[in-house]
Formats: C-alpha cells, structure tokens, sequence
C-alpha cells in the first residue's frame, strides 16, 4: 500500500493570530503576550481576503521596545509595518512535508506562512511539522518493507519565497 506525502494544508493552522499593520508597538507586544504566541503574520484586510506584508516576532519587538525604553520613543512611532520583516519565507498549500522539513531546518524557523499568491491561507510551526512527520513516519513504517527514494537535493535547498509569484 503507497502512503502519500502529507502538504501543508493537510496539517496548517487555517486560522492563525494575525496582527494589522498599523498596529501599534506597545499594541504588538500585548498582542503576543495576550495570546501566547511568539510571532504572528502581518496582513491587510481587502474584500475579505488577509493580504500578507509581512512577519513579525518576539525578537523583532525586544529590539524596537529595548530601544524605545533606552532611547526614548521615536517619532513617528513604531507601528507593525515599520518593524515587521518584508518578504518574509512563505510556503504554498501544496508544499510537501520533507520540503517543509529542509526549510526550518536550513533556516532554523518556527513558524511560516502558508500563502496562495499574497493571500494568507494559514501558518505551519515546526511542532505542525515534527507531528505530522511522526505521523507519517509512524504509517509508513508500519506498512511493511521499503523502497529507497532519494529526494531532489536541488529542490530541498532551493526553496525560496513564494509571494513573488
């Protein structure tokens, strides 16, 4: 019996925290901590789709509010869009799981964006990823001897932002 490899939007969360971008400083960080969560999608809002623009993080707020708090405020203030990082690494829907894999691995995220064109579509952590790579470790191994298949080394490595499509 052949077991198919798990995509994305097989295991994505379809609804993640996001946070507009004209959000505030101050309004980031109670955000994150409101809800636990270490990082959030940057979007705007049109005709009811979530447009990403960009990513922001715990440690992308530790360095503005640090500054901010040593410095002093800046003027204009800081607001979502002014701290986020631009064109962060996204995923399409049907990215499958080794290539998911090779991402966090290669560049040691937590999370990514899941998105079709611009449009957010969902958001994958590397927890997502280690279940539902168990999981399907856990099928396929339990189906029986094996057929070796190597994996594309070009493809894993070369994986790059998607919203540029």
């Amino acid at each position: 019996m052949e077991h198919s490899i798990p995509v994305a939007a097989d295991f994505m969360n379809r609804r993640p925290k996001t946070v507009p971008s004209e959000l505030s400083l101050d309004e980031v960080v109670s955000f994150l901590l409101q809800h636990s969560i270490s990082n959030a999608p940057v979007v705007e809002t049109s005709a009811h789709e979530q447009q990403l623009v960009g990513f922001i993080s715990e440690r992308d707020c530790l360095e503005y509010l640090s500054a901010e708090a040593f410095y002093g405020s800046p003027a204009p203030p800081h607001r979502a869009e002014t701290i986020m990082r631009r064109h962060p690494i996204c995923v399409a829907p049907d990215t499958d799981l080794f290539t998911l894999v090779s991402v966090f691995i290669s560049h040691d995220y937590r999370h990514l964006p899941v998105t079709e064109g611009n449009k957010l579509v969902g958001i994958v952590s590397r927890r997502d990823i280690l279940r539902a790579l168990d999981n399907h470790y856990r099928e396929y191994s339990d189906t029986g001897p094996k057929k070796s298949t190597r994996p594309d080394p070009s493809r894993l490595s070369s994986y790059r932002f998607r919203g540029d499509e």
